[in-house]
């Protein structure tokens, strides 16, 4: 017993460990190689129509910011397609009264909650335009988000069906919205451009992304019983062999949870999404194609199975703990190596993502946070476990609520 305990102790330390130098190096090698590009010459390019889509579910407090900005963003060859999923406040009120003012919106208006996913492929339907730039009703675009996205399908190849944006947070006057500064530009960034340098993406950022149109219809749209339809539609176009790309430049601005409740909720969602997405395509480690995509696969169940080793191994030695001194020094050890480590990932991280925000000064008080970020993670997978094996016997739609978009108050 005490061996496999050793063991599993050993695997606790080293995995996070390991996969922090490999964001820090994936990173560093993703702003080396691709994100010194030449400036895009916006007048040169003739940009061909967009379609914007923009699912709503419970709005009416963000819905007409996101429209107006929408309409007034630089790219002027657009539509843009609002869907109110069943709304039960006045979003559905507002985006008529905003069609009746704006001459490019048209409204997709639903009685029934039937999921993001469900009101995506209605708009795609509806669209008439080949690329599609989806956003969350409470975003709000950089003036050339839509170019930087649009731009590499005009010239990285037609097996390219997806680019992905990189979101930045508004609402950043708490501690908790401060803290999710800190883990999209030292964890989710860095993981995207790690994961590009190995050519596929866990996932595109539903707040915002450009679609090839084809790519959609080729692997069939959204997936409408997937809790998480941006992690679950980057899995059916890699499958297809379609490339997905990260656009850093293309930024979102977007509102983030304050509350703890709200940050619960929604982290358990993206969980329960990425493990109901490993359940369905598991068939990816028995085709040599998807070789390249077998390391992102396979670390989604090796992070589930170390949340689970990180409980059992502190449990354990909870149990056999004979002073206290000794209970220090397995929490305390791994924890200043971790801690230690998170001090180089986020400076190299907030480095890179300065220049598109300034967030370089979070530094001092916040780079303990990688480190919280693998205890809170193991939490809530195994919260979400559950979840996700249900869904998958269930079925049906997968519904949505409105989260918690924190102060409506913009940087």
């Amino acid at each position: 017993m005490k061996e496999f305990m050793d063991r599993l102790s050993t695997f606790v330390f080293w995995y996070p460990l390991i996969m922090s130098l490999f964001w820090i190096a994936g990173s560093q090698l993703f702003h080396k190689s691709k994100e010194k590009e030449m400036p895009v010459d916006f007048d040169e390019v003739d940009w061909p129509m967009v379609s914007i889509l923009i699912p709503c579910y419970n709005e009416e407090e963000t819905i007409k910011e996101t429209i107006d900005y929408m309409h007034k963003i630089n790219y002027s060859n657009k539509e843009i397609i609002a869907v109110n999923d069943g709304s039960k406040d006045e979003t559905g009120e507002i985006l008529h009264r905003l069609a009746k003012e704006y001459d490019d919106l048209r409204i997709i208006d639903c009685k029934e909650n039937c999921g993001k996913a469900n009101a995506l492929r209605l708009a795609t339907f509806a669209s008439k335009a080949e690329y599609l730039v989806c956003i969350d009703s409470d975003a709000v675009l950089d003036p050339y988000a839509i170019h930087y996205l649009v731009y590499h399908f005009l010239y990285r190849g037609e097996r390219l069906g997806a680019v992905t944006g990189n979101p930045r947070i508004r609402n950043r006057d708490t501690l908790l919205a401060k803290l999710q500064i800190v883990e999209y530009a030292s964890i989710i960034g860095a993981i995207k451009r790690s994961q590009r340098i190995l050519g596929k993406i866990m996932t595109v950022s539903g707040v915002v992304v450009a679609f090839r149109k084809k790519a959609l219809v080729d692997v069939g749209l959204w997936d409408t019983d997937m809790i998480t339809e941006d992690i679950s539609i980057s899995w059916k176009l890699q499958q297809r062999f379609w490339d997905i790309r990260y656009e850093p430049r293309a930024l979102c601005w977007m509102l983030v949870p304050e509350t703890i409740s709200g940050i619960w909720k929604q982290r358990i969602r993206w969980a329960q999404g990425g493990q109901e997405v490993i359940f369905r395509h598991w068939r990816v480690m028995t085709d040599w194609r998807h070789r390249r995509i077998w390391p992102i696969y396979l670390e989604q169940w090796v992070s589930l199975f170390w949340s689970y080793s990180w409980t059992i191994v502190t449990i354990y030695y909870f149990i056999i703990a004979d002073t206290i001194q000794e209970l220090f020094i397995w929490i305390a050890f791994p924890s200043f190596a971790l801690v230690f480590l998170s001090l180089i990932q986020l400076w190299s991280s907030l480095k890179i993502d300065n220049k598109y925000d300034n967030v370089l000064y979070l530094y001092l008080w916040a780079a303990w946070y990688p480190f919280i970020y693998w205890v809170l993670n193991a939490v809530i997978v195994m919260f979400a476990l559950p979840r996700a094996i249900k869904s998958r016997i269930k079925g049906g739609y997968a519904t949505w609520t409105s989260p918690d978009r924190g102060q409506r108050i913009s940087s």
